[in-house]
């Protein structure tokens, strides 16, 4: 009787084990289908924003297809690793597994199939690259001009060029036409910042002396939220700013507004002016930022 405890203990225990596990599953599966359907939207594109942009539509399936890959691969080699811990297990008489020095067939595998998922994935990643960096000739440009620590966003009109400003109170906003394609010329006359929008899924770094440019096509009317991704001073959490995505007659209007304020120039305004000394800030403190 006393040897059979042991056992009685050990079918308990995985039974238990079992009956947790079948818990745990099952609170899973209420919770995904309690989800609404942006949290299962968001489970669907991997954690990855809903692109705004039709470039933004290849960069989702690019991160997608990465992840099923990885997710195929690591099923595979998880089931390999399951099936030798069954199969070689230790026996009750101690029978130590057949040894293999090696297997040619398996180990030309696992050397030719990682490269073919690298080349495969560098095709995908290469043709990605060449939609969202597409150079063809775009319906719109806009000069975008990152400052410590604030944006300019200036804007073609009428021969001439209008523009928005934000300061240290003041957020500015990017206005874009929807279903049209807008490229940014990127500028700065201080330090690195980077111009991104995480509902575009790109970003791109706006370097002195470089001039950094892309392009994408918002696909639908909205309002988004900008901001810069590289720390670029004392006050980089201030260098935020909004997109409006509007339909054309009110883009228009909008750059007509802009005109009607004055706040016109001939030549796009490429900032410096408050590049020590912001607008909105208190004076002392631009000081310490600038030392």
């Amino acid at each position: 009787m006393s040897l059979q405890l042991p056992e009685r203990r050990d079918r308990s225990g995985t039974f238990h084990r079992r009956l947790t596990l079948l818990a745990l599953f099952g609170i899973s599966l209420i919770t995904l289908t309690g989800c609404s359907s942006e949290s299962r939207g968001e489970w669907e594109r991997l954690a990855m924003p809903d692109p705004a942009t039709v470039e933004g539509e290849s960069t989702l399936a690019l991160w997608q297809g990465a992840w099923i890959a990885a997710l195929i691969t690591g099923v595979f080699v998880w089931g390999l690793i399951f099936y030798a811990v069954v199969k070689f297990r230790r026996r009750s008489d101690d029978e130590i597994p057949v040894q293999t020095r090696y297997n040619l067939p398996l180990e030309i595998f696992y050397t030719i199939f990682p490269i073919i998922m690298v080349v495969v994935f560098f095709s995908h990643t290469v043709r990605v690259q060449n939609v969202v960096l597409d150079d063809s000739p775009p319906d719109n440009t806009i000069t975008v001009v990152g400052q410590q620590w604030t944006w300019t966003f200036n804007h073609p009109y009428d021969n001439q060029n209008v523009y928005v400003s934000g300061d240290g109170n003041v957020i500015p906003t990017l206005v874009l036409p929807v279903d049209e394609t807008t490229r940014f010329e990127l500028r700065t006359p201080d330090v690195i910042h980077d111009f991104g929008v995480p509902g575009f899924l790109i970003k791109m770094d706006v370097m002195p002396g470089q001039e950094n440019h892309f392009q994408v096509t918002p696909k639908r009317i909205g309002t988004y939220a900008g901001k810069c991704y590289e720390l670029c001073g004392v006050y980089h959490s201030r260098m935020l700013f909004n997109v409006e995505i509007v339909s054309r007659a009110d883009y228009d209007t909008y750059l007509q507004g802009l005109e009607d304020a004055g706040d016109v120039t001939d030549e796009p305004i490429l900032g410096g002016a408050y590049a020590n000394e912001q607008v909105g800030l208190d004076p002392t403190d631009a000081e310490e930022a600038d030392q």
